[in-house]
């Protein structure tokens, strides 16, 4: 099987999950075949990416034929013949750019997202038609996908697990860490993600103010709303929680901040997937997420997680329970490591979406 080669497509301007995964297919694809990678100038992204096989092209929301042109000239210019693009605002920005491009390259779109009403109307129908095939990310959203895709323009839909490596961590760091939060014999609780309502960091909040003093909270992310994040401090000021609540900002340390944690948390009302619970397990972090959507095929709830209802409350019980049977917690944190190397391992999950692609 000749290789082809591969670009990466991603004009977010986050650092998420969909992000991360972005660089993760860069590394893995780059192993088999010429990767290049496509990103906005100056976003979080490109900062994180710090290598040489990328172009910057600016999305334009208004006027995608200009970015387009500009990534068929690159697409030409590279011999691409694969483009695989994960942020659903691109779709138009790829489909247009294989349109202009002389190379016609194949289009393949990882879906991130699940999707909520029929596509039947002419724009949607167009793009469609003109992507070759979807990576869904879970079994949920492979099922979206092909309820809300019409059948005649629907592309082919293969369903690949997100992966992770099982870490490298420098202990070195953990123990600075440990200084520099002055968590000492505390139980820490982490959440990691971006900080915005909806990856629900009030709830660990609220659940703290239930729990004995000896738990404290490790909230990690990069900051995109700054009023939620106003709102979370006032919060933790006015329940008295200074001492027990740590923001850390963003970080690239992520492992060596899970590895401060006894458990860590998604709390986000309807997650995807998580790739966040999966990075937890590669760590040998227990982890309690929220019981809809991607957690529901990763967490076998009782065996090596826990759920919860999505209320502040049932994850104050959840939380409590594990501080108070700490060989529990010690069997879901195995637990889960031994499913992470069987169904979530960052190299064989991104060899089949290789083979997929290719």
């Amino acid at each position: 099987m000749k290789n082809k080669n591969i670009l990466e497509v991603c004009l977010s301007p986050g650092l998420g999950g969909l992000e991360m995964f972005v660089a993760s297919c860069y590394d893995a694809f780059s192993k088999y075949t010429s990767c290049k990678v496509v990103v906005a100038p100056e976003t979080k992204l490109d900062k994180y990416l710090e290598i040489e096989d990328k172009y910057h092209i600016k999305r334009s929301k208004f006027f995608p034929f200009l970015p387009a042109w500009r990534l068929a000239k690159y697409i030409d210019k590279n011999d691409i013949e694969i483009v695989h693009f994960h942020w659903t605002r691109d779709m138009i920005t790829v489909v247009l750019a294989k349109l202009f491009s002389k190379k016609k390259p194949k289009i393949v779109q990882s879906r991130h997202m699940g999707m909520t009403r029929f596509k039947d109307d002419l724009y949607h129908r167009y793009m469609y038609k003109n992507i070759d095939m979807i990576h869904a990310v879970t079994k949920r959203v492979e099922q979206e996908l092909r309820k809300f895709i019409p059948e005649d323009v629907r592309p082919k839909i293969d369903m690949v697990y997100l992966g992770v490596e099982i870490p490298k961590v420098d202990e070195k760091k953990v123990e600075a860490l440990q200084k520099k939060y002055n968590f000492k014999d505390d139980f820490v609780v982490g959440i990691i993600g971006r900080i915005e309502e909806g990856k629900g960091q009030h709830l660990l909040i609220e659940a703290l103010d239930k729990l004995d003093k000896n738990v404290k909270a490790l909230i990690v992310g990069d900051v995109m709303d700054d009023d939620y994040l106003s709102d979370l401090k006032d919060k933790v000021q006015e329940q008295n929680l200074n001492n027990r609540v740590v923001f850390s900002g963003f970080t690239k340390e992520v492992n060596e901040h899970m590895q401060l944690c006894d458990i860590l948390v998604l709390a986000t009302k309807n997650e995807t997937f998580g790739l966040v619970i999966i990075e937890a397990m590669a760590n040998k972090v227990a982890v309690i997420a929220t019981n809809n959507g991607g957690p529901l095929e990763i967490i076998d709830d009782g065996v090596d997680g826990l759920l919860f209802d999505g209320g502040s409350d049932d994850l104050a019980r959840k939380i409590d329970y594990l501080y108070r049977n700490m060989d529990m917690k010690n069997l879901f944190s195995h637990a889960g490591y031994e499913k992470i190397k069987e169904s979530f391992f960052y190299k064989k999950q991104l060899e089949k979406l290789y083979k997929a692609i290719v």
